[in-house]
């Protein structure tokens, strides 16, 4: 169990990542493979991976070297998902700042390890912040998501916006406590402490530092949190995977948004950030049938993406959708 404490300061200091951090995906992907959990989300994901893998390779290296740092089940060492700047965070700002990790946290995540039983890749060159083994880590992690995130960057955007989408339309409308209430069953806001499933028993104080939330594609089931308490806040939690899928072949079915109603509609979804079918029917000023019509065909083109919340269903644009729309999204 988890044990988060919060004052009101940190209450009023809790913030949500706006999109996918690649470091935080990569390390939960990487756990992903190592188990056979959550077939219906991962299994597509891992039988590309596998096929990439049996090629060889650059790709392969990198599979098999961060599989040693990031062992499923054990310690993760904190060096690998530094603490965001922000709301988000590029790759290879990422990896600048892994790559600048102190030489004494090397050390004493790297002895970590060793200590759990792993055989952590260049151990020792790391462990004394060697800037060859750093710079062989720092390609490892770019060729790793460039051959197995990247291709399904669509998709994990697309879950992770509307994820995001959902949770900010309940902070706005409800405030922090129905924020937290989102995240039922997996963790019970009990003021002043959030509860949560977590492998071993702790209790993470906040003391005014407030919480970054960061939705993660890859993470499953209960949520992740740095080791060292020093580290600014961060509570890595699984994005809710209940999204269309973003078809490979989606621009053959543009042809179909073409008409007025269907812009306006993912101009005002896009607007809203996350609308209801009949905030949307008013805005466009269409009968509430013909929304339900139109909108289906934006989520089967995945523009959209549609989950129902009690007796609503929210609608929020897709990555793709805001390209199409030249939206800058983030």
């Amino acid at each position: 169990m988890l044990r988060i404490h919060f004052t009101g300061q940190d209450l009023e200091n809790i913030r949500i990542a706006r999109s996918p951090d690649p470091l935080w995906e990569i390390v939960c992907s990487i756990c992903r493979l190592q188990t056979k959990e959550g077939p219906l989300a991962f299994d597509p994901w891992r039988r590309m991976v596998r096929a990439r893998v049996q090629r060889g390779g650059a790709p392969r290296w990198a599979a098999r070297t961060l599989r040693t740092l990031v062992p499923h089940g054990t310690y993760i060492p904190d060096f690998l998902t530094p603490p965001l700047e922000g709301e988000s965070i590029s790759l290879a700002a990422g990896i600048d700042r892994v790559q600048a990790a102190p030489r004494r946290q090397l050390r004493r995540e790297i002895a970590m390890l060793t200590t759990a039983g792993e055989k952590p890749f260049a151990g020792a060159a790391l462990a004394r912040g060697d800037v060859e083994a750093l710079r062989l880590l720092g390609d490892g992690l770019r060729t790793y998501h460039e051959a197995f995130l990247a291709p399904a960057w669509d998709r994990i955007g697309a879950a992770v916006s509307a994820d995001v989408s959902w949770r900010s339309r309940a902070l706005v409308t409800g405030g922090t406590r129905a924020l937290l209430d989102t995240f039922r069953p997996m963790a019970v806001w009990r003021p002043p402490v959030l509860e949560t499933d977590y492998p071993v028993e702790r209790d993470l104080r906040l003391e005014g530092r407030g919480l970054l939330l960061v939705p993660s594609y890859f993470c499953w089931r209960r949520p992740i949190t740095l080791i060292d308490e020093g580290l600014r806040p961060v509570l890595v939690y699984p994005a809710d995977k209940a999204v269309a899928p973003v078809p490979a072949a989606a621009a053959t079915e543009l042809t179909r948004l073409v008409g007025p109603t269907r812009a306006s509609l993912l101009h005002e979804a896009a607007a809203h950030d996350c609308g209801t079918t009949s905030e949307l029917a008013a805005a466009v000023g269409v009968s509430l049938p013909s929304a339900s019509q139109q909108l289906a065909v934006l989520r089967e083109a995945g523009l959209l993406t549609s989950r129902r919340d009690g007796k609503h269903v929210l609608h929020t644009v897709t990555p793709l959708g805001r390209r199409l729309l030249r939206v800058r999204c983030g």
